[in-house]
């Protein structure tokens, strides 16, 4: 089926940035080498093993190194690990940094954050906004909510109103992240089941009709935190609560690459839809081998390079950039990337996902 016109419009503007984010992903590890100290940054990561994250990690390298930035990279020890992020905060603090660059694990990093901030470090979250928003001087992120949308919009008009039996792969059960929340609340919206209260995940009825004429089934909520053998877990246990699942959302790329080996381990592979949100260039792969139906790709670099460049001004005596017009964080954009597109759905094909990816 040939793409819109707004889906060529949409691939012309992604190609254009696709040099420049090759190039920044393809960055070596460890800190910049270049700094003539006029900035000094500690970015703290989620963990060092998720693609998504050392991707971020390279692209910040290579923009401090542009900007003259002492850029310190830190993690915890997976995700999670709240307190692991507290302690790399306080030591930023400790170390005298101007800024920190964080993706925030979850709501007890929040009064470090703002700690940090009251002793006069620019703090700026990355990729997860935290909860409140105004708990960082600035968010750069994927508008999650519009991810899950994009993946839910497609799965609605790919099920065609057949019934549909959903697996819900999310991050976390025992907490609320921004960015869990709105991934799965997005793609819900998306397929037309009503979210009952936006702000809270598993409140939304369990079976009912979704937007495409069809009836759905919500057989399981099974937290993965983001990782591959999370997902083949979670989609284990989904399995054994019922094994007419058909359609599965997951809260991102490894996770669904943990999924499919589940359903490949019970012969169910070529029964089951998986959507998910991420769009690395193992990902956009796996859409291409069918692993997944549908991701919507996301930017790490340019949160990266966004959130350096936006300390050294502050350094310099800029002010940071406000937030993108109606939200209130900065949004570095989504397109759905897949092989099978359906009316009415923006998407970008793989061969075309493939020169941006991460």
């Amino acid at each position: 089926m040939p793409r819109t016109h707004r889906a060529l419009r949409v691939v012309a503007a992604l190609a254009a940035t696709s040099a420049l984010l090759t190039s920044l992903v393809a960055c070596g590890s460890g800190s910049s080498g270049d700094s003539d100290g006029s900035a000094t940054v500690t970015l703290i990561l989620k963990d060092l093993q998720n693609p998504f994250f050392t991707a971020l990690a390279d692209g910040a390298k290579a923009e401090a190194a542009k900007h003259g930035v002492d850029l310190t990279v830190v993690a915890a020890k997976k995700d999670g690990d709240e307190q692991g992020q507290i302690d790399e905060i306080e030591n930023a603090v400790l170390k005298g940094q101007d800024g920190i660059l964080i993706l925030p694990s979850g709501p007890a990093v929040n009064n470090a954050m703002n700690d940090a901030r009251a002793k006069g470090v620019t703090v700026i979250a990355l990729d997860t906004p935290p909860d409140p928003i105004d708990t960082a001087d600035l968010t750069f992120a994927t508008d999650n909510f519009q991810a899950g949308q994009l993946i839910g919009e497609w799965s609605k008009t790919f099920m065609a109103g057949k019934p549909a039996v959903i697996a819900m792969l999310d991050q976390f059960s025992d907490r609320t992240i921004q960015t869990d929340l709105n991934r799965d609340q997005g793609f819900l919206q998306g397929m037309g089941i009503d979210l009952a209260d936006r702000t809270k995940k598993g409140d939304e009825a369990q079976s009912g009709t979704y937007g495409g004429g069809g009836t759905y089934t919500i057989a399981c909520q099974e937290p993965t935190t983001g990782a591959e053998d999370g997902g083949r877990t979670a989609m284990e246990n989904c399995l054994t609560k019922n094994k007419d699942i058909n359609l599965v959302y997951t809260i991102n790329e490894p996770s669904a690459a943990g999924a499919y080996k589940a359903l490949q381990a019970a012969g169910l592979q070529d029964k089951v839809t998986i959507v998910s949100i991420d769009g690395s260039c193992d990902g956009v792969e796996n859409v291409s081998k069918n692993v997944i139906a549908a991701t919507s790709q996301q930017y790490p670099v340019k949160m990266a390079e966004l959130g350096v460049k936006a300390i050294a001004d502050k350094v310099a005596g800029n002010a940071l950039p406000s937030p993108s017009d109606g939200l209130d964080f900065f949004n570095t954009g989504t397109a759905l990337i897949t092989d099978k597109a359906q009316a009415g759905v923006t998407s970008v094909s793989t061969a075309d996902g493939a020169k941006i990816c991460w």
